[in-house]
């Protein structure tokens, strides 16, 4: 046995005290090894806060749906849990997976020989841990963009009908002397920078005045030239990801200016770092965002499964249809693969017509020259 001292963060032996006779020495032995396997996620891994809580609350949760300690846990456990999460819960499959992936992440972890569970609860229980997802009781990862069929891309027509709807609550407002014109103000300009950048909507949500920045290649735009994203998605816990996303619609450079100068400074709390705040002086927060666009997208009419992040899709689509190099919408979005950036992208058949016929006209060249 090694010293203590060189004991991995997380291991048995650091996180229960030997030769002391435990009360409830299951529930201790629960508890030593959620703290532990906290410390080695953090300590050695590095993950994030609140990354490594969520994981926890998932254990949590099959240990009550089991009632049993992860000791006595078997691969018919999780076929059954994962069965209930289908058919009862109903929950979807991205959420069903991360699920299944934070206890075969527990599991490894308790099973290590690295940290001597597996031999404590030998020696306490009679009983080890055993890993227990297994390629047929879980989900498997086939593609990375996973919403529903019913998610896609808005049309232009769709997307410039839900701009006009929303700048036309604003004009009510005003017309009949409602308290919520600046609210629909702002969020008219959200969803068009939603739009105009290819945000998702937490990225959105976070962003600061002072995120803007001027871009030498496009001096016309001024100080909104770039985009200066600093709440990207984060991958594997880690931190966010940040990412600069260049102006490519003048349009949306005069809407945020407008906002920023006439209507932001009219809810006050001109110290507040927040591009967008509430009449409360809070931050807009990413699910009232997507309330406003739902209200909208009702009255219009338009599809129920359409929500902000769609407006994210209907960006990329419609630059590839305007014929932007794919490698530069996808460093703008923020897509590690290209592959991702082409789940997104959903052209229109004017799009496919037309690149259709440049192709066989192309070939119709060639047979010419052939000759």
């Amino acid at each position: 046995m090694s010293a203590q001292g060189s004991e991995p963060p997380g291991s048995a032996r650091l996180e229960l005290c030997h030769g002391v006779a435990l009360l409830h020495p299951e529930d201790a032995v629960l508890e030593a090894m959620l703290s532990g396997w906290e410390k080695q996620q953090r300590g050695g891994r590095r993950l994030q806060p609140d990354t490594v809580e969520s994981r926890k609350s998932i254990v949590r949760r099959f240990v009550s749906y089991t009632n049993e300690y992860p000791w006595r846990w078997s691969a018919g456990d999780m076929d059954e849990w994962s069965a209930q999460l289908v058919m009862i819960d109903r929950l979807a499959e991205s959420t069903i997976r991360s699920y299944q992936g934070a206890i075969r992440m527990f599991c490894d972890y308790i099973t290590s020989p690295h940290y001597r569970w597996a031999n404590e609860c030998q020696a306490r229980f009679g009983t080890h841990p055993v890993q227990i997802c297994q390629e047929w009781n879980t989900t498997a990862h086939l593609v990375e963009y996973e919403g529903g069929p019913g998610r896609r891309p808005l049309s232009r027509q769709e997307c410039q009908a839900l701009f006009d709807y929303a700048d036309e609550q604003v004009e009510r407002a005003i017309r009949l002397g409602r308290k919520g014109a600046l609210t629909a103000y702002r969020d008219a300009t959200v969803l068009k920078v939603i739009y105009a950048w290819g945000l998702r909507c937490t990225e959105a949500s976070k962003l600061d005045r002072h995120d803007w920045y001027r871009n030498p290649q496009a001096p016309e735009l001024g100080r909104f030239g770039m985009l200066n994203v600093r709440w990207g998605k984060r991958s594997r816990g880690s931190a966010p990801k940040r990412r600069m996303v260049a102006s490519v619609m003048p349009w949306a450079v005069v809407a945020v200016e407008d906002y920023l100068t006439n209507i932001r400074p009219r809810f006050g709390l001109k110290d507040h770092p927040a591009m967008w705040i509430t009449e409360r002086g809070g931050r807009l927060r990413s699910r009232e965002i997507e309330e406003r666009f739902a209200t909208y997208r009702d009255a219009l009419g338009m599809d129920e499964d359409l929500t902000p992040h769609c407006l994210r899709h209907s960006h990329v689509t419609h630059q590839i249809e305007d014929g932007v190099d794919p490698k530069f919408v996808q460093e703008q979005v923020g897509h590690r693969f290209a592959s991702t950036t082409a789940m997104y992208t959903g052209v229109g058949s004017d799009f496919m017509n037309t690149a259709l016929r440049r192709h066989l006209d192309a070939g119709l060249v060639s047979k010419e020259e052939e000759r």
